[in-house]
């Protein structure tokens, strides 16, 4: 099975941006100790502070899918529940 890249947008409402940002960064940690987790990287747009991109590699689509059902994911998720505007998860497979 061939690496898989994930792109996943995040967009917080402008007035819950550092409570996002917050709540994001405790997930590093956690998520790079995790089996199959070769990267995963949190940005922070230039133009707009609300948008975060993480940009994260896996070994494998079954050990991403793993870390998608771990506990700190479900309550990140319930937490910011009404601070994010929008969510958009792009898997993706490196051609070159």
């Amino acid at each position: 099975m061939s690496k898989l890249t994930i792109v996943a947008t995040i967009l917080a409402k402008e007035e819950k941006r550092e409570f996002v940002k917050a709540e994001l960064l405790k997930l590093i940690s956690i998520t790079k100790a995790e089996k199959g987790c070769i990267n995963y990287d949190l940005h922070q747009d230039n133009e707009n502070p609300n948008l975060f991109l993480f940009h994260e590699n896996w070994e494998s689509r079954e050990l991403w899918q793993i870390h998608m059902e771990n506990d700190h994911l479900k309550e990140y998720l319930k937490v910011t529940d009404g601070a994010v505007e929008e969510f958009v998860l792009h898997e993706m497979t490196n051609i070159v």
